[in-house]
């Protein structure tokens, strides 16, 4: 049967083998089962500098290499790496790091508000996203949204109330093209109910659900797209907030 369809991103085919599978051209190796995503690459670094982190393998691409880490935690061990920005470049090391061995995710990440109370800081669990990329539509079939997994939500509000933060459940809209956020596209997007905009997480849940590993993310105010102008509000420069949700990441990690 012909997958042909009016639009080469609609032509989802189901067979799960590519030419390409990373089950095959990468070995697994002895790494733990959860691991954190972190997209904030300073605080990456400083665990290392500070020998908190410790490389364990390395995934190669055209960037160059990307360290993989193992980190002791509570006394538990959990892998760390750094997945470069954008929904192709984050997923396929996902993709890679799951070939490796592990199988619980926890992304932590910045994201643009489309709610001006929102403030810088504030966190956000993504139940839903938007799919306004490309990458997820090879790995399911075409919708509009795609839900959260539900025990990695659950998990991470239990971490965060036990420690009495505020968070947000919410909706995220993921799109490739942060230069092409139009005032109209904003408005359709919170008339759908998203209240923030990044670059990777309809496709993470895509390929989690795709591979049968378990993900959830946490997001932080960042920039505000709400109003008619835009303003970045000095989001990259809050290094105390970035450390605090990596480490609130960690600790939701080992209890998936």
């Amino acid at each position: 049967m012909s997958i042909l369809g009016k639009f080469p991103i609609l032509e989802f085919d189901p067979d799960r083998q590519a030419f390409i599978e990373p089950g095959r051209v990468i070995e697994p190796i002895d790494i733990a089962a959860r691991c954190v995503i972190c997209f904030f690459k300073e605080v990456v670094d400083r665990l290392a500098n500070n020998g908190e982190l410790k490389i364990i393998t390395e995934l190669r691409c055209e960037y160059g290499i990307i360290p993989i880490y193992e980190m002791d935690f509570q006394g538990e061990k959990i892998a760390v790496f750094n997945p470069l920005i954008g929904a192709p470049s984050a997923t396929a090391l996902l993709e890679e790091v799951i070939a490796l061995g592990c199988s619980k995710f926890i992304a932590c990440g910045g994201a643009g508000v489309l709610k001006k109370d929102i403030a810088v800081g504030h966190l956000i669990i993504p139940v839903s996203a938007i799919r306004d990329e490309g990458t997820s539509y090879h790995y399911l079939p075409p919708t509009r949204e795609i839900e959260a997994n539900i025990h990695a939500v659950n998990t991470i509000e239990n971490v965060l109330n036990r420690h009495d933060i505020k968070y947000l459940t919410a909706k995220t809209w993921t799109t490739d093209a942060f230069y092409r956020e139009t005032r109209e596209k904003v408005e359709l997007r919170k008339s759908e109910g998203c209240v923030t905009v990044e670059m990777e997480c309809s496709t993470f849940f895509a390929v989690s659900q795709f591979r049968g590993v378990t993900f959830g993310q946490i997001l932080y105010g960042g920039d505000d797209l709400s109003g008619n102008e835009w303003d970045g509000r000095k989001w990259v420069d809050r290094k105390d907030i970035r450390e605090s949700i990596f480490k609130l990441a960690a600790e939701c990690c080992l209890e998936l």
